[in-house]
């Protein structure tokens, strides 16, 4: 068979193994799809800037059609894939066009985590996860501006945190529900949650813990009713449902790969069948120690992308990278480095202000993570100290007079 590698989903992870192929001198078929109108774009802007007056959509777009045509990729856009099978190493099209392949990438991302049981459509009820999605909700967001109607989000996660930030802004009546007892609950710690928890509420921004929604429905035409589990209503012209998201692993499940919340992969992107790997936010990876992690993020997506590219080229270059992340709100630049998991003990280093914070996580006398707001420099420090393994006493993390990165220095100098 004539070497060809299918892609299925054209978002980060997809363009970024394709790529790779590429600058590893693949030279055999690429057929990158996508089940969107348009080619890989930015996801990052769609809760922050593409919601705000002025931003030229254009902006999202990652590559122009040259590109793809100069390196030989074949991008198939607003194309359905409707099942894979390994067994032939074909994949099957809703247009009814079979794609045999040496290689398989599925990269198909995630969709929202459905809204709540009984949910009635209406016009004021969005979530976000597309381009689609953030155009529609920045409709709403001046037509809330233009009829004086409150945005309620339902979720305090980082998507609708970043999208209160920007309805704060625009001077409307904001309510996050969040039905946990404290914001980000999944992956930050008390210090960064309640820091958030302030800023917002600083700015006006109604903040709710512990507000189970058990339903939506339409009001009228221009809002909705938001009915929590205490028996109170409130209304809004929008209500954004931001509950975390859910991997697109269907295609897998049902082309018979292992999946757990997710396709099950290596450190490399290798899934279960030897001619197929995989990459992004539709992953479970697999731990040394057998548990399995999920990272959503666009340094997971690029890096899972290149390995998993390279795994099919029998090439095994692992993601052993520091997992980092980020949000925009207000100004406020938060930067995570690493994963707070078993966290014995948090250390603020400094005194935190208004404007920036700068937290180290333990796990007994191991540093796991570093949270900073507003401090650049010390993130990626953070970052360089995670990777080596280095870790500062808890004095010395909290200590903003100690220069952390002797420690560096003093590891290179005694591995």
């Amino acid at each position: 068979m004539e070497p060809h590698i299918v892609i299925v989903g054209a978002g980060q992870a997809g363009l970024q193994a394709a790529e790779t192929l590429r600058a590893e001198k693949y030279e055999g078929r690429i057929t990158l799809i996508g089940d969107e109108p348009e080619g890989p774009y930015h996801r990052p802007p769609l809760s922050k800037a593409a919601l705000k007056e002025g931003f030229a959509p254009d902006q999202l777009l990652m590559r122009s059609q040259a590109v793809f045509e100069r390196k030989g990729i074949d991008l198939r856009i607003n194309t359905q894939v409707v099942s894979v099978d390994p067994s032939t190493r074909c994949v099957h099209l809703a247009t009814g066009e079979t794609l045999s392949y040496t290689g398989l990438v599925l990269s198909t991302g995630a969709f929202p985590r459905p809204l709540p049981e009984g949910t009635m459509p209406t016009d004021a009820v969005h979530v976000l996860r597309s381009r689609r999605h953030s155009a529609g909700i920045a409709a709403r967001l001046q037509y809330c501006r233009e009829h004086h109607l409150p945005v309620v989000v339902i979720g305090g996660g980082f998507i609708g945190l970043e999208v209160a930030a920007v309805a704060q802004e625009m001077s409307l009546d904001v309510t996050v529900l969040e039905a946990g007892p404290a914001l980000i609950g999944r992956i930050a710690t008390p210090v960064l949650a309640d820091f958030y928890a302030k800023a917002h509420r600083d700015r006006g921004v109604k903040i709710e813990l512990g507000a189970m929604v058990t339903k939506l429905d339409a009001v009228n035409a221009r809002a909705a009713k938001i009915h929590l589990a205490d028996g109170r209503q409130l209304v809004a012209g929008l209500a954004l449902v931001a509950i975390g998201i859910v991997p697109n692993d269907h295609l897998a499940h049902d082309a018979g790969l292992e999946c757990d919340r997710g396709i099950v992969v290596d450190a490399c992107g290798r899934t279960s069948d030897p001619n197929i790997v995989a990459a992004g936010d539709c992953t479970a990876r697999r731990c040394d120690d057998g548990s399995l992690i999920r990272l959503e993020s666009v340094q997971n997506a690029i890096e899972q992308g290149k390995a998993a590219a390279r795994s099919l080229l029998g090439l095994q270059q692992p993601f052993e990278e520091v997992p980092y992340f980020w949000s925009d709100q207000y100004g406020l630049k938060l930067q995570i480095a690493g994963v707070a998991n078993d966290v014995t003990r948090s250390v603020v280093r400094g005194d935190p202000g208004d404007t920036a914070l700068s937290v180290y996580h333990f796990s007994e006398n191991r540093m796991v993570s570093v949270d900073t707001i507003n401090a650049p420099k010390e993130h990626l420090l953070a970052r360089k100290l995670l990777k080596q393994g280095v870790t500062p006493s808890q004095e010395q993390a909290a200590d903003p007079g100690f220069d952390l990165s002797t420690l560096l220095a003093e590891h290179a100098a005694h591995p």
